[in-house]
């Protein structure tokens, strides 16, 4: 949050009305297409780690008491899944304790609260997309300690969203559009697995359903992915040919031939069930969401 943002009155002539927005993890990528989306309806308080700290409760209070949000969307997390695996206490320390508090803080001052959760809170043995109503059973750190969050959601507020999205990119932050499009400037030939199918979701679009929602009281877990599936693999390809990159080649591997610390699901795509069951437009199909993508934030 700005230094200007700290300092000016809570309320302003005329925008008594707007809905006051906090967005946790302010400097990730779902918190700028939250702020491109949310911006011109609705009062936005975007909070970075270096302005509250969801690990302290009294920090987390201080905040929610001195704006008053009517909403709380916390997209703030630990997200690094490989590292997660040997700083665990880290990774639940945000993701489940900074959770909690968030949760505590937002039922006390009255407000809705969105919680983004992930597809690696599922352990990859089915082969038809996970809706709202499969069971979870994370096979990492990192999903334990997310669904740990979701469970603390559940104990401490009343009015929440849990999201649960999947393999996000967009214009901010690191994702594997931009580490595949870096990877191919550097070298031209990259190896990408090909046993790993989710669902890739562009962060605007993400934003937009969760704008949606948030105007809403169908309160619970949704799934948000954009439609369709494909393997990392064949995101990769897209991801090249869309970018105009040729003379790149792209080597099919199983995850197991990478040796990464954190075991992945190796099928993990997500259907928006509760979505559909509730009235809410499916988010377009992964490859118009890329192409869009790359018209408007990679030229933009």
């Amino acid at each position: 949050m700005s230094e200007e943002d700290r300092k000016e009155p809570l309320s302003r002539k005329g925008e008594e009305k707007q809905r006051k927005v906090m967005i946790t993890g302010a400097s990730g990528q779902l918190a700028y297409d939250l702020q491109r989306v949310l911006g011109s309806d609705c009062r936005i308080f975007p909070l970075a780690k270096g302005d509250m700290d969801v690990t302290e409760q009294s920090s987390v209070n201080q905040w929610t008491e001195r704006i008053g949000p009517d909403v709380v969307i916390h997209a703030a997390a630990y997200t690094r899944v490989d590292e997660a695996e040997t700083n665990r206490d880290q990774a639940f320390r945000i993701n489940a304790l900074g959770t909690r508090n968030v949760a505590v803080a937002a039922q006390k001052c009255g407000a809705k609260l969105v919680y983004i959760s992930t597809d690696y809170v599922f352990d990859g043995k089915k082969n038809t997309p996970y809706h709202e109503f499969d069971s979870p059973s994370p096979i990492n750190v990192y999903g334990v300690s997310k669904l740990s969050g979701e469970e603390w959601v559940k104990s401490f507020h009343e009015r929440f969203f849990i999201v649960r999205t999947s393999w996000l990119f967009g214009r901010k932050g690191i994702n594997f559009v931009k580490k595949i499009l870096a990877n191919a400037e550097k070298q031209r030939v990259l190896k990408v697995t090909c046993n790993e199918i989710g669902s890739p979701t562009y962060a605007f679009d993400l934003a937009a359903f969760i704008a949606e929602l948030i105007g809403t009281e169908k309160y619970g877990i949704y799934h948000a992915a954009n439609e369709g599936q494909c393997s990392r693999f064949e995101f990769a390809q897209a991801i090249l040919r869309e970018a105009g990159m040729s003379g790149v080649r792209l080597i099919p591997v199983l995850s197991e031939e990478l040796r990464l610390p954190a075991n992945r699901p190796q099928y993990s795509a997500l259907e928006g069930m509760a979505a559909r069951l509730e009235g809410f437009p499916s988010l377009r199909h992964w490859k118009r969401a890329l192409s869009a993508f790359f018209q408007t934030d990679m030229n933009g």
